[in-house]
C-alpha cells in the first residue's frame, strides 16, 4: 500500500519579490479552478510551500491577494482582446476598420468568458472601479494589457475609433462604452452562470457576433 503523500514543507528561503509571485501564481489558480470566492489566502500559502505567516509581508489580508488576483485575470482579459485586435487586417476603409476594432474587443472578452471562467468571474467581481475613475485615480497597470490599457480603456478606444471614423455621431460617444459593455457582459454571464448555458452555450460565439452587431447599430 502506498503511503499518503505529505504536504510540500515549507520553503526557507526566497529572493525579494519571488514568494509574492508564487502567492500570486497560487491564488490566480485558484480564482482559475473555483472564481474569486476560491481565493483564500491560507490555501495559496500551503501551494506556494510557505508558513501561513510568511504571506502576510506580502498580502495582509485575503482581500489584498484578491485585490492582486483580479489584477492579473483583468489584465489578461486586455490580452485576449489585443490578440483580436491584433488579428485584424489593417488596410481596412476607416469605417469598416473602426467597426472591426469593435467587434474585436466585444469577441475578445466572449472568448476569454468561455475559456477561463473562473478568471473572468474574478475579474469582473465587485469592486470601486468605476467609483476610482470618477475620482480621477489613474487606472492601475497591473491590471492592462500589452498596450498598456486596461479592457474598459480598450472598448472605450475602439468606440473613439467609431467616432474618428464618422461612424457614431459624438454627440452619443458619452456613455456609450457602459451599454456596450452591459450588453456583452450580461449574455457572457447568462450563459457561463445563468440559464441560457445549456441553451446558447455551443453557440455562443456566433450569438455574440449578432448581439455585437446589435450594439453596433444601436450605439
Amino acid at each position: 500500500m502506498t503511503p499518503p503523500s505529505k504536504p510540500p514543507a515549507p520553503r526557507s528561503t526566497y529572493r525579494h519579490g519571488d514568494l509574492r509571485r508564487a502567492l500570486l501564481e497560487a491564488g490566480i489558480e485558484l480564482a482559475r479552478d473555483g472564481g474569486p470566492d476560491a481565493v483564500v489566502l491560507r490555501e495559496a500559502t500551503r501551494r506556494a510551500g510557505v508558513a501561513p505567516n510568511a504571506a502576510y509581508r506580502h498580502f495582509d489580508s485575503r482581500q489584498a491577494l484578491l485585490r492582486a488576483v483580479r489584477s492579473a485575470a483583468l489584465a489578461a482579459v486586455a490580452r485576449a482582446m489585443e490578440a483580436e485586435l491584433a488579428a485584424l487586417p489593417q488596410d481596412l476603409p476607416p469605417a469598416e476598420f473602426a467597426r472591426a476594432n469593435v467587434r474585436a474587443v466585444g469577441t475578445g472578452y466572449l472568448r476569454f468568458a468561455q475559456a477561463e471562467t473562473g478568471l473572468f468571474r474574478t475579474a469582473f467581481a465587485a469592486s470601486d472601479d468605476m467609483k476610482e475613475r470618477a475620482q480621477g485615480r489613474p487606472a492601475d497597470p497591473e491590471r492592462s494589457g500589452q498596450s498598456g490599457l486596461d479592457p474598459f480603456e480598450l472598448l472605450g478606444a475602439a468606440l473613439d475609433k467609431l467616432v474618428d471614423a464618422g461612424v457614431l455621431p459624438p454627440e452619443r460617444r458619452p456613455g456609450a462604452e457602459f451599454l456596450a459593455w452591459s450588453a456583452v457582459h450580461g449574455l457572457a454571464m447568462l450563459v457561463i452562470d445563468g440559464p441560457l448555458g445549456p441553451v446558447i452555450g455551443p453557440q455562443m460565439q456566433q450569438i455574440g457576433q449578432r448581439l455585437l452587431d446589435m450594439v453596433e447599430k444601436g450605439l
